[in-house]
Parts: structure tokens; C-alpha cells; sequence
């Protein structure tokens, strides 16, 4: 697989990448196939399965890299890389707060939190923006370690990105259903929900092969890319997946799956990356 992939530019590395994670987002909207409803405590095992997912990669595929990169191209390390890390969740609640989206109360019980302006979008779109802007930074994450791997340099590997890649995708099967099911259990037919569902992850391959130009075309950027990406993603846990996951009295299942997805992430990517 390693081989096959490397025989491509970078570019059409990250677009390849960014359509797997996109496919497993469709996987997770396809639940809604067999599943009006979602049991809340495996809910919560899989948004902190996630979340944990999210922070071991942030640090493991994006920060550590980026911290690297920035001591082999003369920068201050530190501060590049927290500058970058900062930018990107600043970024990322700046976006937040702009568009009007719907945060889905997946369990029974729970009812649905409306962020950002008000706005007379249907709520089906506001579904949708809501999961289209977390994987905004997880389709730039993948696009950047791809775009990495062009410069030959010891901290950007093609492994590494491939990790990082199936880590996100993993990630998204739960994000796939958080859209598709609520919508079902509202009164949407099955078709409709899953192409809702699925259509929140295509803005992956977009944004992947928009970081992989950025830093093949601007190669002093790339740690501060790799951080910003990283600071996006852990906004998203933070702000979202984390909250969502411990809304409920059975919170140790959430964070059993915040341990096991980010042990997980971790094995992968050292013993892969």
C-alpha cells in the first residue's frame, strides 16, 4: 500500500487520503440504514473513542513534526509552533461563531444546541454545517502532512501522513452518524439522511488538497501549518466532542473510549509512522 501511494504527487496523495476519511464518514451515515436512534452510552464511547483519537494525532502527526521542522528550518520552535497551534483553534472559533449551525442531541432526551447568528436556514443545513466545520481542520490536517512529504525531510514521513489519514478516518465513522440519525428519527427517509450525512465530509478532499498546495508552494509555512492544523483539531475536541461525550451521568464510558482512542492513534503512529 506504502509503495502504491508513493508513486503519486503529493497533491493527489492528500486527495486519495482525504476521499478514505470522507468514505468512512459515508460508512458512519449508512448506520442510519440500519439504526433510527443511537444507544447514548455507546454515543459516548464513540465521541471520546474520537476525541482521543484527535489529541494523539494533534500531538503525534502534527505538533511533534511541526516542532521538528521548525528547529531544522532556523525557527524558534516554541514560538512557531504555538503561534500556529493558537492561530488555528483562533481560526477555527472565529468560523464557529460566523455560521449559523446545530450542534445534534443524539440521545434520547437530548435536544439540539444552536450556535452562531440566527439565521432562517432549514435545519437539516444546519445539521450539516455543524459537522462540515470539524472536518474542515481534519481534511487540512491530512493535506499539510501529505503536502510534508514532498520536501524529503526526516520529520515528514509518507507513513506518518498515511496514519494520520486512517486515524481521522476512523474518527469520522462516528461523525457520519451524528448527522444521518438525528435526521432519520426526525422523519427523513433513509436515502436522504445518509446523502446529508455523507455530504458533511466531502469538504475533506477540499481543504486536504488545499493545505497540500499551501505548503508544496510555500515551503516556510509548513511547521506553522502543521501546528495550525493541530490547534484546529483540538478546538474541535475540546469544543465539541468532549462536552457531547460526557453529557451524561455514565461519563466513564467516555472516557474509557477518550484512553482507548488515543492509545490507539498513539500505536499506530509509532509503530507505523
Amino acid at each position: 500500500m506504502l509503495q502504491w501511494i508513493a508513486q503519486f504527487p503529493p497533491v493527489s496523495q492528500a486527495l486519495l487520503g482525504t476521499l478514505f476519511t470522507w468514505g468512512l464518514t459515508a460508512l458512519g451515515a449508512a448506520m442510519v440504514f440500519f439504526f433510527k436512534k443511537i444507544n447514548k452510552k455507546v454515543l459516548d464511547g464513540m465521541l471520546g473513542f474520537a476525541a482521543g483519537v484527535m489529541i494523539a494525532a494533534s500531538f503525534w502527526s502534527l505538533l511533534a513534526p511541526a516542532i521538528d521542522l521548525a528547529e531544522e528550518m532556523g525557527y524558534i520552535p516554541w514560538l512557531m509552533v504555538a503561534a500556529g497551534f493558537l492561530s488555528g483553534g483562533g481560526f477555527l472559533w472565529i468560523v464557529d461563531r460566523m455560521l449559523p449551525h446545530i450542534h445534534p442531541g443524539l440521545g434520547e432526551g437530548n435536544t439540539d444546541q444552536a450556535e452562531g447568528p440566527k439565521t432562517t436556514w432549514r435545519r437539516s443545513v444546519l445539521l450539516v454545517t455543524a459537522i462540515t466545520l470539524h472536518n474542515i481542520p481534519e481534511g487540512l490536517a491530512v493535506g499539510v502532512a501529505f503536502g510534508a512529504v514532498a520536501y524529503n525531510l526526516p520529520a515528514a514521513s509518507l507513513a506518518g501522513a498515511m496514519v494520520l489519514a486512517l486515524g481521522i478516518g476512523i474518527q469520522n465513522f462516528p461523525e457520519g452518524a451524528a448527522v444521518s440519525i438525528p435526521l432519520r428519527r426526525e422523519g427523513f427517509s433513509r436515502a436522504k439522511s445518509f446523502a446529508y450525512g455523507q455530504a458533511s465530509g466531502l469538504v475533506e478532499p477540499i481543504s486536504g488538497v488545499i493545505g497540500a498546495v499551501l505548503v508544496i508552494s510555500m515551503r516556510a509555512i509548513l511547521p506553522f501549518a502543521l501546528a495550525f492544523a493541530a490547534g484546529a483539531m483540538i478546538f474541535v475536541v475540546a469544543e465539541e466532542l468532549i462536552p457531547e461525550a460526557q453529557n451524561d451521568r455514565a461519563s466513564d464510558i467516555a472516557t474509557i473510549g477518550v484512553m482507548l482512542g488515543f492509545a490507539v492513534m498513539m500505536m499506530l503512529d509509532v509503530a507505523l509512522g
